[in-house]
């Protein structure tokens, strides 16, 4: 039984400076027939090369060890890898959908984590670049050997097939990496389904609108988009938690950047006193002992009595009046349809509400990121502001374009000029579409 040529790629593939050649190399081996047992084909690295240098090495006990040795997790990531078109008519694989997204690794955990996230679509796609919409596609299991010098190595569990839909469109590959060599295990788990909408896992915004009116919703997202400090009150833990993950997801595309803590331990309650942006959740039964601390301005919410026991004052005056009467339209409308919804039907309604403010006020943010010859961009903060026609929708966006969220976000799309944020780009384009459509009837 043979089996597709192994592949070997340096660590350096992408091009990338900083990597030290011959650090590591991966192999690539797909199994002849679904349910085939994968092998694996290694690139014998120079003599000088063989024993990694002190510096990559993993200290045993330290977080890289703990993130990446084998049998510490069923799987380490799993990502749907899609073919993007490219300005030369080419179809180039990347990683649309990753689950999970680490934070706070350590520079040389995250390098390595960006070299696997670099190699992966190139093994979910090996086949070349002569990719086009179809109809049809028969879909195929199969799988790949990630190996590093140290001989560490991850499985990549794949499964190829063309997603639900109607007319032309391209394949893509479910993706699961594990340390685990379980291939008949992993080919049984790759039939899964997933939100178009990514970012509203997880969330729950009936929580949240069972206490709150929209009004009242509408003043914390505007203290939250200024990065304010907010407090939120209840007594069950659940509330607390399922309401503050809500709140931060209205943020989205943007992330809340600052101290995050849906359910703050008693001993820790003078977190309230930090001076700088927080969202935290506390239990009611500590509110006089919140009061007590010497806080600085700050908007408390109580869950329980669905009312705002402290504010700064200007919460009303944050947002544009129009934007912030459309979203509440929108909210209205919801809280007055008898209709029997789902869950995930009110996320959606609730969420799109919010992402259509964050495209009206910021949704022309990439036209305006001067690209170099290196790939790098670079943001022209003043001719953006300059680009937006009201007033008062300029005025609200000065203050927010100095965020924390708004300058990681912009970080990012400074990178590639490949969005990381896909639906909030499927949203700006379908409203300039909308605009067009207006313009031309």
């Amino acid at each position: 039984m043979g089996c597709r040529q192994a592949l070997f790629v340096p660590r350096n593939f992408a091009g990338d400076p900083g990597a030290r050649a011959g650090t590591a190399a991966f192999a690539l081996a797909v199994p002849p027939a679904v349910g085939g047992r994968a092998t694996e084909a290694k690139e014998e690295p120079p003599a000088a090369e063989k024993k990694p240098s002190q510096g990559t090495q993993a200290k045993a006990g330290d977080r890289s060890s703990v993130l990446y040795s084998a049998g510490q997790f069923f799987f380490e990531y799993l990502v749907v890898v899609s073919l993007k078109k490219m300005s030369d008519g080419r179809y180039e694989p990347k990683i649309s959908y990753q689950f999970p997204k680490r934070e706070n690794l350590l520079k040389g955990q995250k390098e390595e984590e960006e070299r696997l996230l670099q190699a992966i679509p190139l093994f979910c796609f090996p086949d070349g670049n002569n990719w086009a919409p179809v109809t049809e596609f028969a879909s195929e299991t199969f799988s790949f050997v990630l190996t590093n010098v140290d001989g560490s190595r991850k499985i990549g569990y794949c499964r190829r097939l063309l997603p639900a839909g109607r007319g032309t469109r391209l394949p893509e590959v479910f993706c699961i990496i594990s340390c685990l060599g379980c291939f008949g295990l992993f080919s049984k788990l790759i039939e899964l389904t997933r939100p178009v909408d990514a970012h509203l896992e997880h969330v729950e915004f009936q929580a949240l609108l069972q206490r709150l009116s929209p009004h009242l919703i509408l003043h914390i997202f505007a203290s939250a988009v200024l990065e304010r400090r907010l407090i939120f009150l209840a007594e069950e833990l659940s509330v607390l938690s399922q309401c503050i993950h809500a709140v931060a997801a209205l943020l989205y595309p943007f992330t809340w950047a600052h101290t995050y803590i849906p359910v703050v331990p008693e001993c820790l309650l003078d977190t309230v006193c930090c001076p700088t942006p927080f969202m935290v959740g506390i239990q009611r039964r500590h509110l006089e002992r919140v009061l007590d601390q010497p806080m600085e301005e700050a908007l408390m919410v109580d869950l329980c009595e669905g009312k705002i026991i402290q504010a700064v004052g200007d919460e009303e005056e944050i947002l544009p009046a129009k934007l912030q009467n459309e979203v509440l339209t929108s909210l209205n409308r919801h809280n007055n349809n008898n209709n029997v919804q789902t869950s995930e039907q009110v996320n959606a309604l609730v969420s799109e509400a919010f992402v259509q403010f964050f495209v009206r006020v910021v949704g022309h943010y990439a036209s305006h990121i001067k690209w170099g010859k290196s790939g790098q961009g670079t943001f022209q903060e003043r001719a953006f502001c300059k680009a937006i026609a009201s007033k008062t929708n300029r005025k609200f966006v000065k203050k927010f374009v100095k965020t924390n969220m708004f300058s990681l976000f912009i970080e990012e799309a400074e990178k590639s000029r490949i969005p990381q944020e896909a639906y909030f780009q499927q949203k700006i384009a379908e409203y300039h579409e909308q605009k067009k459509h207006r313009r031309d009837s």
